[in-house]
């Protein structure tokens, strides 16, 4: 079947070269963006329940830009003055540059990994005679709390955003040939709003193998997965298969 529609359960990319829109370009296809999770802060007051005093802390452990976002928020919300002597653990260049928008960059002590956590966990050791929070949400990966533990260092993870599920009931009744998914989170959302959804033509595009474990404890039926060595990305995933489909439209 050819493939006229399809649905990323992402928001739309705010750049204006995104893959997406080549590809809706080239193939002539429709592309609609739509979160099937998004992330909502928790209180102050929550953060107080869980035993956290920011006065405490040397060290900051930032895995995304969620997480800088909820910990400037809540230092707000607590009227913490952030001190000029905060030393901040960022994992990716990205959550760096983007911390950039509560800190003067050049005045900060900012310490940033290459992408994953375990490359960042080597700057941390260096600096293990400090006192690191992690603020971060209540869906961590193992993996994060484990390098941690295992590197011996003073920290404490608190919950300061969480994961929550969209409400995409004005999609029931609609139809599309593809639906893209990043995260086990993303399949949840479908199954929570769409408890009877049957697959029947629709095709799963999923990113990761966790995402694939997740669409496959459900009972459906993967036909588009990346990252593949040949096919790195999702769009280029989804350019593959539509070419395969739709030849001799």
């Amino acid at each position: 079947m050819k493939v006229k529609t399809i649905l990323v359960s992402q928001p739309e990319p705010k750049i204006e070269n995104s893959p997406y829109f080549d590809l809706q370009e080239k193939q002539k296809v429709k592309i609609d963006f739509r979160p099937f999770i998004h992330v909502e802060g928790v209180s102050a007051k929550e953060i107080r329940q869980q035993k956290v005093d920011l006065n405490n802390y040397t060290a900051i452990i930032l895995t995304s830009r969620n997480a800088v976002d909820h910990f400037f928020r809540i230092a707000e919300d607590m009227r913490f003055k952030v001190p000029d002597t905060m030393k901040y653990f960022c994992q990716s260049e990205a959550v760096a540059f983007y911390l950039q928008k509560y800190v003067v960059y050049r005045k900060r002590k900012i310490y940033v990994g290459k992408r994953t956590f375990a490359e960042l966990s080597p700057l941390i050791k260096k600096y293990k005679d400090e006192t690191f929070l992690l603020p971060n949400t209540d869906k961590v990966k193992p993996a994060v709390p484990a390098t941690l533990d295992a590197l011996g260092v003073d920290w404490k993870q608190a919950t300061f955003y969480k994961t929550v599920v969209s409400d995409l009931s004005d999609l029931a009744d609609v139809y599309y040939d593809i639906l893209v998914f990043f995260s086990p989170s993303g399949i949840e959302s479908l199954f929570q709003n769409f408890p009877d959804f049957k697959q029947n033509d629709t095709r799963i595009a999923v990113f990761g193998n966790t995402t694939i474990k997740a669409v496959e404890a459900k009972g459906l039926r993967v036909d588009i997965s990346a990252p593949t060595p040949e096919t790195p990305s999702m769009t280029m995933a989804l350019q593959k298969y539509i070419d395969k489909v739709n030849k001799g439209k």
